[in-house]
């Protein structure tokens, strides 16, 4: 058998995308066996959720700033934590030339490789009023916009009255249906996605999100009830994030949760597809890199960085607006204090990174093609102090690390190439002409083979996660520019490393993205989110 670790590195090469190959995939699209997109517990009671209301505090400037007066934990809050992180935002559809619906999907709140949405969520809580009486375990249902009740629970121990608990799953069949060995990777930057929008969700009604890194993924799999799951819809563990509202007393501890006392569960799994192709390799990274449990030091610390304006834009129309380009224009520019303003939100600060309870293991490497007043060209952003002096002697040496033109001194960026690099974003992006044609795109560069090897296989997806972390704010930042954003999970890895002269695993790139100005595709039609759910809770017409 071979090590963990070993098992991570090969996992990580393996699932690379050469100039020449891609990854293992399955080359084409299955339709008959897609899976369904909505995880339901048949035979699971349903609580219904109230739709909220958009407001207009707090503003998405202020979440960085300071948190608003603290909501309490009942009905009405986990609603809205939910409706503003994990709901749906949308639908979208195709009519004919006979004007009928030929083709219709949902848009979710958290973005999602493929819109595939691997993630699941689920809430474990003591009472809360107009929610629940006792405490229990529920999954989230975003379709329904509803809480599944999975199990009734005697006590949490160690969870301090007024708080609740977030868990993840990931269902790494939804994401390998389409994209084969390369799928965990993406499971693990929806994770990140869906870690960033339910701490941004929290931020809004004055709660701090924390995650609970301490507790093992085979506690997890049990407290949430998939420990009893096989096969390839299996759901697998992945984290705990505890909601804390702001100023409470207490927290979390995570002693007991191995003998929770309760009901049976309630409900079963529906099936998602009925035929699957297997890929091995992803069994095995998720079995290597499963925590037993992670320790972290304590007292992490933040920069001081530049003070922003406050814009007035409201966080709720921000995060419900939010959506994935499909093409840019290749005409949009950014001007240059916008720019900086929208890196600054990428560097480390309580909200929402925070949430993660370890330094920073990310930089970004930026190819800039349309800022105003600034030159084009190869640019890094460093995220931690300690990475500067790493990144310089595993990148090119005959890189510049100029600092740019009116750039804030608290920012650590740095000109590193003056050029026109859009036919090499490009070309690294997968050919995809969307990382060329837009103000800018980015490859974030985790500090790898050291912080594996330093913390362990487990370690290996918290990267990921971070880089999700990061995509979820470029998406609201863009947002709140008047541009859009984009993931890119195609990328070829090597190439875009020599680019940067990397010539070993000391620093890996594990996900892109690209903000620009968004060409919308006239043919789609936007529906509301939750329109079907309004007509069947009024009832029949009387």
């Amino acid at each position: 058998m071979p090590e963990p670790l070993d098992t991570v590195f090969r996992y990580h090469e393996q699932t690379k995308h050469h100039l020449d190959r891609y990854a293992r995939s399955p080359g084409y699209l299955d339709w008959a066996n897609q899976p369904d997109p909505f995880r339901r517990y048949e035979g699971a009671p349903l609580v219904e959720l109230p739709l909220p209301e958009l407001r207009r505090e707090p503003t998405c400037d202020s979440l960085y700033l300071r948190l608003p007066e603290p909501r309490p934990l009942d009905g009405d809050s986990i609603s809205e934590l939910f409706f503003f992180s994990l709901a749906l935002s949308a639908w979208k559809q195709v009519r004919g030339l006979d004007g009928r619906i030929q083709a219709r999907w949902s848009l979710r709140v958290n973005p999602s490789s493929g819109n595939l949405h691997p993630t699941e969520a689920y809430l474990v809580c003591g009472p809360a009023e107009g929610l629940c009486e006792e405490p229990a375990v529920y999954h989230y249902a975003p379709h329904e916009h509803g809480l599944e009740l999975r199990r009734r629970l005697a006590a949490v121990p160690g969870l301090a009255p007024g708080c609740a608990l977030v868990g993840f799953t990931s269902i790494h069949w939804r994401e390998a249906w389409k994209y084969g060995e390369r799928a965990w990777r993406y499971c693990q930057h929806d994770c990140g996605h869906a870690i960033a929008a339910v701490a941004l969700s929290a931020a809004c009604l004055g709660w701090r999100a924390q995650l609970v890194d301490s507790v093992p993924a085979e506690t997890i799999a049990r407290l949430l009830g998939v420990h009893t799951q096989e096969g390839p819809e299996t759901e697998h563990p992945d984290c705990l994030l505890l909601l804390t509202p702001e100023g409470a007393a207490g927290g979390f501890t995570s002693e007991g949760l191995d003998s929770l006392e309760g009901s049976e569960w309630l409900g079963s799994p529906n099936r998602l597809s009925p035929e699957h192709r297997l890929w091995p390799v992803i069994d095995e990274v998720a079995a290597a890199t499963a925590s037993p449990g992670l320790q972290h030091p304590p007292g992490r610390r933040f920069p001081d960085l530049p003070p922003l304006d406050d814009r007035g834009l409201p966080a709720h129309e921000i995060i419900r607006r939010r959506r994935s380009a499909v093409a840019m224009d290749g005409e949009t520019q950014m001007p240059r204090e916008a720019f900086y303003r929208l890196l600054v939100r990428l560097m480390p600060q309580p909200v929402p990174y925070g949430v993660l309870p370890w330094p920073p293991a990310v930089s970004l490497a930026l190819f800039v093609h349309r800022v105003a007043d600034l030159d084009a060209g190869l640019y890094v952003l460093v995220r931690e102090p300690a990475h500067e002096d790493a990144l310089r002697r595993a990148l090119r040496p005959d890189f510049l690390w100029h600092r740019p033109d009116g750039c804030p001194p608290e920012l650590p960026l740095y000109l590193l190439l003056p050029a026109d690099t859009r036919q090499a974003a490009r070309t690294i992006s997968c050919h995809q002409e969307i990382a060329s044609d837009g103000v800018f795109s980015l490859g974030m560069l985790a500090r790898f083979e050291e912080t594996l090897r330093r913390g362990g296989p487990a370690i290996y997806p918290r990267l990921f996660w971070e880089t999700g972390v990061i995509g979820q704010v470029l998406y609201l930042e863009a947002e709140a520019a008047g541009l859009r954003g984009t993931g890119i999970g195609c990328f070829f890895d090597d190439a875009m490393h020599a680019t940067l002269g990397i010539r070993d695993r000391s620093w890996q790139s594990l996900y892109h993205f690209t903000v620009g100005g968004p060409l919308e595709d006239r043919r789609l039609e936007t529906a509301p989110a939750y329109a079907h759910l309004a007509q069947r809770r009024a009832g029949p017409e009387r």
